[in-house]
């Protein structure tokens, strides 16, 4: 029997998908060999040393201690693309809101509510205030093009816009799910000054943290509308209200409020509801589920953020599965103290995620405690698993 923690109210779509007569779960399980988790911070969090997966109802894990997991051999899932059509629609309503001004068009209507017989002269006065322009027409760069950037972009072709992709890590075969209209250009200093609108879609890295900056402003068009539904930490909030109180910009919309962004005229700030559709909780809820059932019952990784994939059908009588330091003949070293202590290798795989490898290996006979113990001594092993 397998016990999973929920640490957020997860959906029952997820949750119904784990067997009774295998799993039990709850909020008050103890020493729980999986976790599911939406927006609760982990990083005091005491890993019980029963726990072997965490999965994440979501795309971000920056709430999960990620890297102390792999150290201590605990695969952390995540649920790419299940919320991105959610996340798409916002984006496609952040570009509306920041072309026309219409939040500070709503605004300004609950100011002439006392004119009583005269609104309809003080609204003809006053709405030219608020024009903007048509997004039809108009060219956005996409800076990113997994699975949220690629509806963005197709949706943004849809509306008549011109599309500029930037993806170098982008798969060949992705490329056609795109429209034949989007064009990839993977110079960002060739797509900054074209663009009238600006959406970012990438992880926050070392390497892409504060990729909107003001020497990256300084390269747009001064009536750019940028977009931010990824991370805050993508921008240089400083920066960002420095171009906007300066005319170097139009308009910054973003799902990641902060003090400093609130309230600055021309930034658009959404409290984090990217993910916030009944239909986005479900689809991450399903997938969450899935992952950590095909880990448990068959030690396969499918969506790791910190363990490579490695999925293979069941072959043999009981499958082994090694997460260990990615170093020199380290699998030789795990086959042969499998071989010497008398068990015969029906198939044997093994990847590698940086610093960290994990083996799935079938054998053709009952893995005894002895044999366990045998590869947990090997130096660099970092967590033994038998599954029948």
């Amino acid at each position: 029997m397998f016990s999973v923690k929920t640490l957020n109210k997860i959906s029952n779509v997820g949750l119904s998908k784990f067997d009774s007569t295998k799993y039990v779960y709850g909020d008050d399980i103890e020493n729980p060999d999986a976790i599911m988790v939406r927006s609760a911070k982990m990083h005091d969090m005491v890993m019980p040393e029963s726990l072997l997966a965490i999965a994440r109802a979501g795309a971000g894990v920056n709430n999960i201690p990620v890297q102390e997991c792999a150290q201590k051999g605990i695969v952390v899932f995540n649920t790419p693309g299940a919320n991105a059509n959610a996340v798409k629609e916002l984006v496609i309503c952040g570009l509306l809101l920041s072309s026309r001004r219409i939040t500070n068009a709503i605004d300004w209507c609950k100011t002439i509510k006392d004119e009583g017989d005269n609104v309809g002269a003080a609204v003809e006065k006053g709405k030219s205030a608020f024009a903007g322009p048509e997004l039809k027409g108009k060219t956005i760069g996409v800076i990113g093009l997994g699975a949220i950037g690629r509806l963005v972009a197709n949706a943004a072709s849809d509306l008549g816009m011109k599309v500029i992709g930037y993806d170098p890590f982008l798969p060949e075969e992705l490329k056609e799910t795109l429209k034949k209209d989007v064009v990839i250009n993977n110079n960002l200093e060739e797509i900054y000054p074209e663009c009238d609108y600006l959406t970012v879609h990438v992880p926050l890295t070392p390497d892409t943290r504060e990729l909107i900056c003001k020497d990256t402003i300084s390269k747009m068009k001064s009536n750019v509308r940028i977009m931010n539904f990824a991370r805050g930490d993508l921008a240089n909030s400083k920066d960002i209200v420095d171009a906007l109180e300066n005319g170097e910009m139009a308009a910054y919309v973003t799902d990641f409020p902060s003090a400093e962004l609130i309230g600055v005229d021309g930034v658009i700030a959404i409290p984090h509801l990217g993910a916030s559709t009944p239909e986005s909780e479900e689809n991450c809820a399903y997938m969450g589920a899935v992952e950590l059932i095909d880990f448990l019952e068959n030690g396969n990784i499918k969506n790791s953020v910190n363990m490579p994939s490695v999925s293979v059908a069941k072959s043999g009588v009981a499958r082994i599965t090694v997460i260990h330091i990615n170093k020199p003949k380290m699998i030789s070293t795990i086959t042969d103290t499998i071989s010497r202590d008398g068990v015969n290798i029906a198939s044997f795989e093994d990847k590698n995620r940086g610093e960290v490898a994990y083996s799935i290996i079938d054998v053709d006979s009952e893995v005894s405690d002895d044999v366990v113990k045998d590869i947990e001594a090997i130096d660099g092993v970092i967590r033994v698993r038998v599954i029948k």
